[in-house]
């Protein structure tokens, strides 16, 4: 039996448009999560970056205006406080993360999702 996917995305992000048609040129059923609409919860994204075997600051987008307005690039924040400040400002993850079962992907570029389907 396979895991099911889930795909964290905006609607609205160039790659993950692009992931999204992968799966969907494959005929890969997923589950696609908008975090905007669905926030994650600090534990959430905590789970989604020890199955990407990356740290918050690894999936930081910090060229967003919101980084440099909480100028993030001057703070020294923890692993906790940092994600705490990206759930509260999805802008500042990268995206998509995809996951199924125990592993995920920052899939970026898209075909980096193919990773997960074998």
């Amino acid at each position: 039996m396979t895991d099911k996917i889930t795909v964290y995305q905006k609607t609205t992000c160039s790659k993950c448009i692009g992931t999204l048609g992968i799966l969907d040129e494959r005929g890969i059923d997923y589950e696609s999560v908008n975090y905007y609409e669905q926030p994650l919860t600090v534990d959430e994204f905590r789970e989604l970056l020890r199955k990407l075997d990356l740290s918050a600051r690894d999936v930081l987008r910090d060229k967003e205006p919101v980084a440099t307005e909480l100028r993030l690039a001057e703070r020294d924040l923890s692993e906790d406080e940092l994600m705490a400040v990206m759930v509260a400002n999805p802008d500042l993850i990268q995206r998509p993360i995809v996951v199924k079962g125990d592993r995920a992907v920052l899939a970026r570029p898209p075909e980096t999702v193919e990773s997960l389907l074998s």
